[in-house]
């Protein structure tokens, strides 16, 4: 394994995740009107063909 080629690939991924979660999420407020209180938001990441399951669970706070 190249770890220069991994990390490049996998900081890639990570950010394609993070970018589209937050539009995401920035959308589904805008479309559902919600305006104060908390969501609480699960992510769930597996690895096709792998026994890997990561759980992130956190509070976002609407203000």
């Amino acid at each position: 394994m190249d770890d220069d080629t991994f990390n490049m690939s996998l900081r890639k991924f990570l950010k394609q995740v993070g970018v589209t979660s937050q539009q995401a999420i920035e959308a589904h407020v805008r479309d559902t009107g919600a305006e104060s209180g908390s969501l609480t938001a699960r992510v769930v990441l597996t690895i096709d063909g792998q026994e890997f399951e990561h759980v992130v669970t956190g509070r976002i706070d609407l203000g």
